[in-house]
């Protein structure tokens, strides 16, 4: 049972589509757990935005087995206490779900982050229009005035799109220590994107729960979300993408907060603390020549449609699948190479990408710092990486001052930012809407 709190003024909790406008109308959607002080932040920011044709729906959530456990008391405590900040604010329009209150909390395996997406996101599929927009927040993450409004006119000028990655950029933690670990996870995530990038690869993005947005109809195509405990923006911003277009560019940024979080599995929180800790194997640097690889399997496509090949990535998709040739099928069933190379791709998608690299790295003994310094030398004129003091061949992520690291992770930041504004990543086989 959901227990459905709302407070309204002068908006209406039904289907919009966009008035006179043209802009469409947003539907924001934040998960809140252990967190009334930074929702608080995030209610101010919402509240000076440019754009005021737009809905907040909130999930406060946590398993009901915690108000029985001592050590989670004080996250039940700080959900009563965003519960009534949320109830008490007379800002704007917010739909409350409440799934932390004593009798309203998840139970069994149904729990999490993903489940809070998703309940807040398949509750306003039944309420939006096609054409409304739903944008998904964290509460630990700030924006500009302009930002709803940047968002309203990307997909006006995008109508086709199935959604759209929002920059970011982790604001810098006060201590040496989390900023340390806040820089070199940031490092691997540009370097990440970058490398999928320049090979042509159709999931070149990056998934983040506070820094995406999709219209209502691509929600409702790709059969909404699945929840997962941790990682469900990927593998929903992974189904959009297969599914059509994922625009790369938006005027504004989202910042989120670069803090130890244990909250979730996966992202900045738990990449943080294991990071700290001197534990960065989740999260490596991988070499340069593995993407390589997956670079010289997408330009043997054309040719693997006629009669099977053997690469690096062949073998692991062949050892993943339990096939000899994992493509005759795919040869059988599509008429022409176009579609079998759309059908490779949603075979070898971002998360096959994903672990094929963790499969090839368990050979490698290479350094991360080693890798980086190869990445940047081979990529970029040594002109541009001046300004980064890398001349020599050594660099140690846990010795090198801060300020290195983040000359490193500004210098990443800006060639994303030069390819997120080009706009062209290569399709490779799947339709850019």
């Amino acid at each position: 049972m959901l227990r459905m709190m709302a407070y309204t003024k002068n908006l209406k909790l039904t289907a919009n589509t966009g008035g006179d406008s043209g802009l469409p109308f947003l539907y924001l959607a934040l998960p809140v757990m252990d967190e009334p002080d930074l929702l608080q932040r995030l209610l101010d920011c919402i509240s000076i935005q440019t754009y005021d044709r737009f809905s907040l729906f909130v999930c406060v959530n946590q398993p009901e087995n915690w108000w029985h456990n001592p050590s989670k008391l004080a996250v039940c405590k700080n959900n009563e206490a965003s519960l009534r900040l949320l109830s008490d604010f007379k800002g704007f329009d917010i739909s409350i779900i409440d799934r932390s209150s004593r009798g309203y909390g998840w139970t069994g395996k149904r729990h999490g982050v993903g489940y809070a997406r998703k309940t807040l996101m398949d509750y306003i599929e039944g309420v939006a229009a096609p054409g409304d927009i739903m944008v998904s927040m964290d509460a630990d993450s700030v924006f500009s005035a302009d930002y709803l409004m940047s968002i309203a006119r990307n997909f006006r000028k995008h109508p086709g799109s199935a959604a759209l990655s929002v920059p970011y950029f982790h604001n810098t933690p006060p201590d040496e220590f989390a900023s340390r670990a806040m820089l070199r996870y940031e490092i691997y995530m540009r370097y990440y994107f970058l490398n999928l990038a320049r090979i042509g690869s159709p999931f070149a993005f990056t998934a983040l729960g506070s820094a995406m947005a999709f219209p209502v109809w691509a929600y409702r195509a790709i059969g909404g979300m699945t929840p997962k405990l941790s990682g469900e923006d990927f593998y929903l911003l992974q189904k959009l993408r297969k599914f059509g277009h994922v625009i790369q560019w938006n005027d504004e940024m989202v910042f989120p907060e670069a803090r130890f979080s244990d909250r979730v599995f996966f992202g900045t929180g738990p990449a943080m603390i294991r990071g700290a800790g001197g534990d960065w194997s989740s999260y490596p640097i991988y070499p340069s020549a593995f993407f390589d690889e997956i670079l010289e399997t997408y330009t043997l496509l054309p040719r693997l449609y006629q009669q099977p090949h053997d690469t690096k990535v062949i073998r692991f998709i062949s050892m993943a699948s339990g096939e000899a040739d994992p493509f005759q099928p795919l040869r059988l069933n599509h008429r022409d190479p176009g579609h079998f190379i759309r059908a490779f791709h949603e075979k070898f998608d971002g998360l096959r990408i994903l672990q094929f690299l963790k499969t090839a790295i368990e050979t490698d003994p290479s350094r991360d710092e080693v890798n980086l310094l190869e990445f940047l030398k081979r990529f970029y004129p040594p002109e541009e990486l001046r300004e980064l003091e890398i001349s020599g061949e050594s660099l140690s992520f846990s010795d090198c001052p801060v300020e290195k690291l983040e000359r490193i992770r500004m210098f990443l930041f800006r060639k994303e930012t030069e390819v997120r504004l080009s706009e062209t990543l290569p399709s490779q086989g799947l339709p850019p809407l």
